[in-house]
């Protein structure tokens, strides 16, 4: 389907037409039409689907008809990161290009200046607010924010929230808005936890679900065997003789981060971390010098598998192997984006083997195996232990049949 055929306003066509987008992705041909006619809706997909403009698009629409409250808010955009705020927050810019709509990002990290005019757009009712749960609770604090005619209610990412513990936080932020308005949720997975929020602010949701994909065929998948103590002097011998250029490594913790960025700077390579511990400044710094080709190397935790948008990295490592196969996913999906080629490495230690084998079955093919080089010692054999890792998926209940619980949208082939 292409955008042209939705029902949605001509301001909005026409910045999709100068954006040269024209058809719709699976998530947007069908959670579209949905929120245009008003309904409360639970949509899981993955990072890279389109899901930002599925709900963007539709509260445009609403905003461009002028039906809406003036030097109000609007519309309450979460999201749990600053990055994906800043995302967001961009595409949301070049969306409205031709219409007279207001947003403002909120999120921690900056200074009083930055907080100031996150209280002036909040006071001043901009027609979007895209904010952290955390930093939108400050201000609320405060009691200079309304929120009591907002009409759309909009949670990015809500599995990622909850593992970071917004909950309640989500909770009392529900508590400052209307009974009456379109509440929509967007999560990579359906776990209960997820379901139980759910359950508390949708009313008779319309479910649209996209099946986690496998990464991109453009992708080279390889692996390396090996103990835990080769994985650093592996990737010197990665870089011996070519230059990295737009390289990304994750590694699990943010100690292990800063520890690898200090290692590889040590060794000469140009490197540099991403971690919650840094402030905003120095995180739009150092993702601004990355994408400027100013850092070869960027070494972050899962803080960069979701929600950045760099399109032209050379190569993932996977310093450790992710905790799940949707997390994988994720941190390979960095790459061979925008119609590239790319490459993922995986450094797959004794005690990692069991979760890479499980990778293995959820993408169905094993991961070639690159020769650890022979200087460097003698590797553990690889023999996981095999289990089946599926994506979770919502229950399905009695309670459906009951219009209690979310009604299923197929997906169209």
């Amino acid at each position: 389907m292409k955008f042209e055929d939705l029902d949605l306003h001509d301001d909005v066509l026409d910045a999709l037409w100068d954006m040269h987008f024209e058809d719709c992705t699976p998530i947007q041909e069908q959670a579209i039409p949905v929120l245009l006619e008003g309904r409360d809706l639970i949509g899981v997909a993955q990072t890279g689907t389109g899901k930002t403009a599925a709900y963007l698009l539709p509260v445009l629409d609403k905003l461009a008809t002028g039906d809406l409250p003036e030097d109000a808010i609007n519309c309450i955009i979460m999201a749990p990161t600053r990055e994906l705020a800043q995302q967001i927050d961009q595409q949301m810019q070049g969306f409205s290009y031709f219409m007279d709509v207001s947003s403002v990002p909120v999120y921690g990290g900056g200074d009083g200046v930055a907080f100031a005019q996150q209280k002036r757009g909040l006071t001043m009712g901009a027609d979007v607010v895209i904010a952290t749960p955390g930093r939108l609770l400050a201000h609320l604090s405060l009691g200079y924010v309304d929120l009591s005619k907002v009409s759309f209610f909009i949670l990015d990412e809500a599995d990622r929230m909850l593992d970071m513990g917004f909950y309640d936080d989500i909770m009392q932020i529900v508590n400052f808005l209307p009974k009456w308005r379109q509440t929509i949720m967007f999560s990579a997975t359906m776990p209960e936890k997820i379901q139980l929020l759910a359950k508390n602010i949708l009313v008779d949701p319309v479910e649209v679900k996209i099946a986690v994909s496998k990464p991109a065929d453009k992708i080279i998948q390889a692996a390396y065997i090996c103990h835990e103590t080769q994985k650093l002097k592996i990737i010197r011998s990665l870089f011996q003789e070519t230059k990295p250029e737009r390289v990304i490594i994750f590694a699990s913790k943010k100690i292990k981060v800063k520890e690898l960025a200090n290692a590889l700077k040590t060794k000469g390579l140009n490197a540099d971390a991403m971690h919650s511990d840094l402030e905003q400044s120095q995180r739009d710094d150092v993702m601004y010098r990355f994408k400027a080709g100013k850092i070869d190397i960027l070494v972050a935790t899962d803080i960069l598998s979701r929600g950045i948008d760099v399109d032209d990295i050379r190569l993932v490592i996977n310093y450790d192997v992710p905790f799940d196969c949707e997390d994988y996913v994720h941190r390979v999906g960095r790459t061979a984006r925008a119609n590239n080629d790319g490459l993922a490495i995986t450094f797959v230690s004794d005690e990692q083997q069991t979760d890479f084998g499980k990778i293995e079955d959820f993408l169905g093919k094993s991961i070639y195996k690159i020769p650890v080089p022979e200087e460097l010692g003698d590797t553990p054999a690889y023999n996981p232990k095999k289990k089946v890792c599926t994506p979770q998926k919502s229950n399905k209940t009695s309670n459906q049949s009951k219009n209690k619980g979310p009604k299923k949208v197929s997906k169209k082939n």
